[in-house]
């Protein structure tokens, strides 16, 4: 039986960060796949998804090319060419993880492993022991009980297979993934519906920035429901038919199934091997340990938020762990979030609702418009960022609107995290001609000195 002082189940975002990092502190490390290396996020998530998004950008930067004296023809979508374009991304970062994985002296098992006791995986009869286990399996997209995926219905998974642009396309679930893909479709040339079962579109965002996104959804004439739930499909040789709870029916050529993503965890021995579970989900306290001494959990299996960034941020966060480094625990609501749509969505922290929720009426608010950023105008771009406050103390949450903005995250996060006061981002020098200066004069206005925005 090889011995290890980490075992690691699952080789996605979460995983290989984690074994990565414990090689980097002198660890034997064995990490174990059974698809391809990189997980859901570079092979059928994250990546491929926002190359479509880039290619979608182009079509819509040619077709909008006159507006500023540019004069191209936009011609159409050869999906064969996305396609290709898409993979090559998604190729060379493959290829450059593999020989990262290799170059750290990690012990790298293909094939599919199985937790058959705490402190052992087993992957086609050769067990692998760990001292310590990290369970780093990932999530699957989900569907809704009764709505079989097949032929016209179809999740994140299929969607990015699709070899053409269909003709008309119901989205179900106003989520990230939902409006992503209506994103893509719609400057493919799709006409697009959404269907949201929560009262606006990206619920989990700062209400003024769903309200901001509808509006840009509007113009865009991307056509959504709120509030209203699914009730069946079917589908034939002429496309899939909706049916809501309402009574209202809709038809398209393809119906995709966007209402989340769940835990890949059965049949994978972990309730066996005594691991807490909680409808299918690890339970982990605030350092990532499970019940089991020794076995720790990270990523899309945990509760909390599906993001790649979190996976691996949790992972190099356990191999320190793991290393008694004792590295700081960073909160859910203090991870960077960007919905990669046009337009995009940023946001790091407590919403309005949340901070009044957890403070009261201790709570300052203050929104800067793009409308007086010079490179927002450049790119014809409007939006916001609201920032919210805990009174007289630090920012507590930054939530922006607006195209690219998504770019602007990394000070965002920065801020939230090391729980700067508007006073001290309000000294800092932003680069002009910069969106990064909105979030300057955002500080600045909220520090009671606006200059680019009336007091």
């Amino acid at each position: 039986m090889p011995d290890f002082d980490i075992v690691i189940l699952g080789g996605g975002s979460g995983g290989y960060a984690c074994a990565l990092r414990a090689s980097q502190l002198g660890q034997s490390v064995a990490l174990i796949e059974k698809g391809r290396l990189g997980g859901t996020c570079l092979h059928r998530g994250c990546i491929p998804t926002k190359a479509l998004l880039h290619a979608a950008e182009v079509a819509d930067a040619t077709r909008e090319s006159e507006d500023f004296g540019v004069r191209a023809v936009f011609e159409g979508i050869d999906m064969k060419k996305v396609n290709d374009y898409r993979d090559g991304v998604v190729g060379r970062l493959y290829k450059g993880l593999q020989g990262l994985v290799k170059s750290r002296n990690v012990t790298y098992v293909e094939g599919e492993g199985r937790l058959t006791s705490p402190h052992t995986v087993t992957v086609d009869g050769t067990e692998y022991h760990g001292k310590n286990v990290v369970l780093a399996t990932g999530s699957y997209a989900r569907t809704l009980p009764g709505l079989e995926i097949g032929g016209r219905i179809m999740t994140s998974d299929q969607a990015l297979t699709l070899d053409y642009v269909p003709e008309r396309v119901i989205v179900l679930g106003g989520g990230v993934i939902g409006v992503e893909f209506a994103s893509v479709w719609k400057s493919f040339g799709a006409d697009v519906t959404i269907i949201e079962a929560l009262p606006r579109l990206v619920p989990a965002e700062d209400e003024s920035i769903s309200k901001a996104f509808e509006r840009a959804y509007r113009k865009r004439k991307i056509n959504f429901t709120t509030g209203v739930r699914f009730q069946s499909a079917t589908q034939d040789d002429s496309g899939v038919h909706v049916t809501l709870e309402n009574g209202e029916t809709l038809d398209a050529d393809l119906l995709l199934v966007a209402v989340g993503r769940g835990p890949v965890t059965s049949g994978l021995g972990f309730e066996e091997a005594g691991v807490a579970m909680d409808r299918g989900w690890v339970l982990v306290d605030d350092r990532l340990h499970t019940n089991v001494p020794g076995v720790f959990a990270v990523g899309d299996i945990t509760p909390g938020l599906q993001l790649a960034h979190r996976g691996f941020q949790q992972g190099i966060f356990v191999a320190e762990e793991i290393g008694g480094l004792h590295p700081r625990v960073i909160s859910d609501a203090d991870i960077p979030r960007v919905t990669y749509s046009e337009p995009e969505v940023g946001s790091v922290g407590l919403t309005e609702a949340q901070a009044r929720e957890q403070y009261g009426d201790d709570v300052s608010v203050y929104e800067y418009n793009l409308g007086g950023n010079g490179k927002s105008q450049i790119l014809a771009t409007s939006g916001f960022i609201k920032l919210v406050q805990r009174k007289d103390g630090p920012v507590v949450g930054i939530h922006m609107i607006g195209s690219r903005i998504g770019e602007q995250i990394g000070e965002a996060q920065l801020i939230v995290n090391w729980e700067a006061y508007p006073e001290d981002v309000a000294a800092l020098v932003h680069a002009h001609p910069t969106q990064n200066e909105a979030m300057g004069e955002a500080h600045l206005a909220l520090a009671g000195k606006p200059l680019h925005a009336h007091a």
